[in-house]
């Protein structure tokens, strides 16, 4: 759920969607979204000084306290 989530996100942010990838690592409390953009698109996901990245992990934290489980959102370059 929280993996779509933040795929649904990213892909309406960029230019390219269709090179978003979007990988869930879990674990017992803790699940790891990884979030993975074309490098043009890097910029857009991130937004000035940070502040898209932040409110993507703000309702993905909203999203996982709702399923009772942490997660974390990682994008890699």
């Amino acid at each position: 759920m929280m993996k779509d989530l933040i795929e649904y996100i990213a892909k309406s942010l960029v230019d390219n969607p269709d090179q978003v990838e979007v990988s869930e690592i879990e674990g017992e409390q803790t699940s790891v979204i990884e979030l993975k953009v074309a490098k043009e698109d890097l910029g857009k996901v991130i937004g000035k000084q940070g502040r898209t990245a932040r409110a993507m992990r703000t309702i993905l934290g909203a999203s996982s306290t709702k399923a009772k489980k942490r997660a974390v959102l990682e994008i890699i370059e």
